[in-house]
């Protein structure tokens, strides 16, 4: 977690949520997200509220709109399965564009498409302004367990090298005449996968084996950065929970 190693989903700036202690940022997006997930599905309104306030700290955060939406396409498989469940749910019937849809699998679908693409569009907002040894030293200030910490960090550190292997396997196959846009060659690309699972996981037990021989003895030293955030940072950090639980409270009231 050296300052060489920089994360694809970072975005470093000098915005007020840039600044704002990472430890408060991580209970407030946890707290934006339970909000998401506990809000009846049949309310429609407040998905859009939550949608505005998490559009409106993206505005503040100075996050580009074309960064968020490419990296939010990595829910795609969900949106897959939404979109198939209304024609495979059982139930009673409503005919949309001439076909007819299972009610409960539209409210199903909505359900995983919406809470999915908040949920996830939160964890982009703290991981775009939060770097990754900051969401350490976070979980570190919220004395969260320390195998989940260690986890978390060996995650973060080794998942720019898997994608940069990743990238010289890709490179070298399209050398040897790969070309990943016929469907015969989906076998190739299967087999790279593969392949790139096995060397990970050597890999794994290459650092293992490194890290024990250095005495490592299964937690992350503490980075010492223990300094107590202060009250006024805690009160404007809860601002976008706080409007996520009005939101909440008034879906579950109209509900």
């Amino acid at each position: 977690m050296g300052a060489g190693h920089a994360s694809a989903l970072h975005l470093p700036g000098a915005s007020a949520l840039h600044r704002l202690s990472p430890e408060v940022k991580i209970i407030a997006a946890f707290l934006v997200v339970l909000c998401v997930v506990a809000t009846p599905r049949e309310v429609f309104w407040a998905f859009g509220g939550y949608a505005v306030l998490l559009a409106a700290l993206a505005l503040l955060a100075r996050i580009p709109p074309r960064w968020l939406a490419a990296r939010l396409l990595i829910e795609v498989p969900f949106v897959v399965l939404a979109l198939v469940l209304p024609f495979t749910a059982g139930g009673a019937t409503t005919d949309v564009a001439g076909l007819p849809l299972s009610v409960e699998g539209l409210l199903a679908g909505w359900n995983i498409l919406v809470k999915g693409t908040l949920g996830l569009a939160t964890s982009l907002l703290l991981a775009a302004t939060t770097a990754p040894r900051e969401l350490v030293v976070g979980l570190q200030r919220l004395h969260a367990p320390k195998s989940l910490i260690t986890i978390i960090t060996l995650m973060l550190r080794y998942a720019e090298v898997i994608v940069a292997e990743a990238e010289r396997m890709r490179i070298a196959r399209i050398c040897r005449g790969h070309d990943p846009r016929f469907l015969w060659q989906v076998g190739a690309t299967a087999r790279g996968i593969g392949s790139l699972f096995i060397r990970s996981y050597e890999r794994g037990e290459r650092v293992h084996l490194a890290m024990v021989s250095r005495g490592w003895r299964g937690a992350m030293p503490d980075l010492g950065e223990s300094r107590r955030t202060s009250s006024a940072m805690w009160w404007w950090g809860m601002t976008a929970p706080a409007v996520a639980a009005v939101l909440l409270g008034a879906a579950l009231w109209t509900a």
